[in-house]
């Protein structure tokens, strides 16, 4: 098998490179041992891309018991400075949209990470973000905009579930891993709900307050968070998109859950397959982590979800369902299909995306203009397809971010 990109390591080399860094960093990381690993040069320098695609690379930093080799100690070294520096950065950002949208009267919650940041869940820098996600009413979307605007954001992208927004004068990022100057976008949700895989799974009205108060919000209960991080990592297992970090968001605020919240859940699970998709991010945390997760939760979790789709999830690991799965797989979600007419209307999607996901691509590219060194989001659909069913070709986010490893520093 030839290499993925000129100049790097054959495609089978790689692979089996991120397969084996990834799923030991991962173990690494949730039930530390004091024996590094007996790996080559390749191997570590493939494992500082394992790493920063699981957004893991500050957690490792603090927490490893063992040292690999210089390089590996200063990559490290280097992303937890770098990501001090930027946790300062978010937090400067969060305090000026918690004011503009106050002096707009506009209420928001502010979801995912930076909800978890809130809690106090991490150490300066250890749980990495790429953009802020703020959750308004669609009435609200208008208010939103011009927040948005008196922030000096300017909007890059309309997806079917957000609006992107990115500051007006942003540059590419240049650095690989977490770096403060890489431009931060906040998306505006209106929505939160996930295509699985193409009928969309909306829990919208879990996570807004009663009674918004102008500013950044909360979610009403601990319990929403939750469901809010397992919705998503369902997303980006569907996707192969997931990051170990997702996992470990997960069981450390399970360690936070009160019964009350634990019961809501339950209620939920029992509640006519609300939940048939929440076993397998559940499933897949609790391989790596010790999660404070009710065994009654788990089993009615486990007896709602589809037998194909508990099966995969049940045989797969880390690696198949993250970045750093090299294979771009023609039909990566088709597990989550309920029904064989979710399995057809799943295959149109993507022999045939639609025109706002070919614009989402084209906004990504733009941000991103590292990734048009492989030429793939560049070729016809027909011709994606063709090396869909005909050969291998990698991933272009993992096969990048494989290159700017082998780089490093000078990436």
């Amino acid at each position: 098998m030839n290499a993925p990109l000129p100049g790097l390591p054959p495609y089978k080399t790689v692979a089996a490179a991120l397969r084996k860094t990834t799923e030991h960093l991962a173990r690494e990381l949730a039930w530390p041992t004091e024996q590094p690993p007996d790996w080559n040069e390749l191997e570590w320098a493939i494992a500082r891309a394992a790493a920063a695609m699981q957004g893991t690379t500050v957690l490792l930093a603090s927490r490893l018991r063992w040292r690999g080799p210089p390089a590996w100690q200063s990559f490290l070294a280097r992303q937890r400075e770098q990501s001090v520096l930027r946790e300062e950065v978010i937090g400067q950002l969060l305090g000026r949209i918690d004011s503009a949208a106050r002096d707009a009267g506009l209420g928001c919650v502010a979801l995912k990470g930076s909800a978890l940041r809130a809690l106090k869940l991490y150490g300066s820098g250890e749980r990495p973000m790429g953009d802020v996600d703020l959750l308004v009413r669609e009435s609200d979307a208008d208010a939103a905009a011009a927040v948005m605007d008196a922030l000096d954001y300017v909007r890059a992208s309309t997806a079917p579930r957000h609006t992107t927004y990115v500051p007006r004068n942003t540059a590419a990022p240049g650095s690989f891993g977490e770096h403060p100057d890489n431009p931060l976008a906040i998306e505006i949700h209106t929505r939160v709900a996930e295509a699985l895989p193409v009928d969309k799974v909306d829990i919208t009205a879990r996570l807004r307050p009663t009674e918004p108060r102008p500013g950044l919000n909360p979610y009403p209960t601990l319990a929403a968070l939750f469901l809010h991080l397992l919705i998503h990592a369902a997303g980006n297992m569907k996707a192969h998109a997931l990051r170990q970090i997702q996992l470990h968001d997960i069981a450390l605020l399970s360690r936070r859950l009160a019964d009350a919240d634990w019961r809501t859940l339950l209620d939920v699970a029992n509640a006519d397959d609300a939940l048939w998709w929440a076993f397998p991010p559940l499933a897949l945390a609790l391989r790596y982590y010790e999660c404070a997760v009710p065994s009654e939760l788990e089993r009615a979790l486990r007896r709602s979800c589809p037998p194909l789709l508990r099966r995969v999830s049940g045989r797969n690991e880390l690696t198949d369902f993250s970045w750093s799965n090299l294979r771009i797989s023609a039909f990566p979600g088709v597990a989550w299909s309920r029904t064989p007419a979710d399995v057809l209307r799943y295959a149109r999607s993507r022999a045939l995306p639609d025109r706002r996901t070919l614009e989402l691509v084209r906004s990504t590219l733009e941000r991103q203009p590292q990734m048009q060194r492989v030429r793939w989001y560049q070729l016809s659909q027909g011709r994606r397809i063709a090396r869909w069913l005909l050969s291998r070709p990698p991933r272009v986010q993992t096969i990048t971010t494989v290159a700017a490893a082998l780089r490093y520093p000078e990436a």
